[in-house]
């Protein structure tokens, strides 16, 4: 598959720059600023030489309960996307790639894998607004809502930038975010493996079976 290994540095660095507000007025489905990862690029899968540690999260998932991150996911293949359910654009698109991929994995496969999609617009995604969204996609995703600045923190520890939710020039309320996915191997719990908004279902689809195994793919 389509991989390159990067300094950490180097890519938490472009990673950090990586901020896009969905869909603003009348722009539709034009992210307002979108920095790539790496100029020129193709590449879908970014294998880091020193992976990420698993944020340290506990917050609330779509049924209201305590979600610990670590302890939930512990041992088990995860993704982790940060967005909100009022994206008009890359958001859902990132999520159904997802959600079509895994359901080509063996169902036991299917059973392992954990995608995380954490709110960045925490005072309009209540529990029950990411239960609504997220059962239209894959009812199996993790929906995680909670404390904006605990939010933020968690996603600076993966070079992921989001911004508090603000009114647009047009006055819709739009969330700056990074647009990576981080996979998290079962075999360590590192962050192993970048994905920027670019990723296709295919691409998805030929790395998961290798995510879910720990492997790069």
């Amino acid at each position: 598959m389509r991989t390159k290994t990067f300094a950490a540095a180097a890519l938490l660095a472009a990673a950090s720059l990586t901020l896009t507000a969905c869909g603003s007025g009348d722009d539709g489905n034009k992210p307002v600023a979108v920095v790539s990862e790496e100029a020129g690029t193709d590449k879908a899968a970014t294998v880091l030489d020193k992976p990420f540690e698993k944020p340290d999260l506990v917050l609330t998932d779509t049924q209201g309960k305590k979600y610990d991150l670590r302890k939930e996911t512990a041992g088990k293949p995860t993704l982790i996307y940060f967005g909100y359910t009022h994206c008009p654009d890359v958001c859902p698109l990132t999520m159904n790639n997802i959600a079509v991929a895994k359901k080509q994995l063996p169902k036991a496969e299917q059973d392992e894998l954990r995608v995380v999609f954490v709110t960045t617009d925490p005072k309009r995604d209540t529990s029950a607004e990411l239960g609504k969204w997220l059962k239209g996609i894959d009812p199996s995703f993790v929906g995680l809502t909670g404390d904006f600045a605990t939010i933020q923190a968690g996603a600076r520890t993966l070079g992921i930038s989001i911004e508090p939710t603000k009114k647009d020039k047009n006055g819709k309320l739009v969330s700056e975010h990074g647009t990576q996915v981080i996979a998290f191997s079962p075999k360590t719990d590192g962050g192993y493996v970048l994905y920027g908004e670019d990723a296709t279902v295919d691409d998805y689809t030929k790395d998961l079976p290798k995510i879910v195994k720990g492997e790069n793919p």
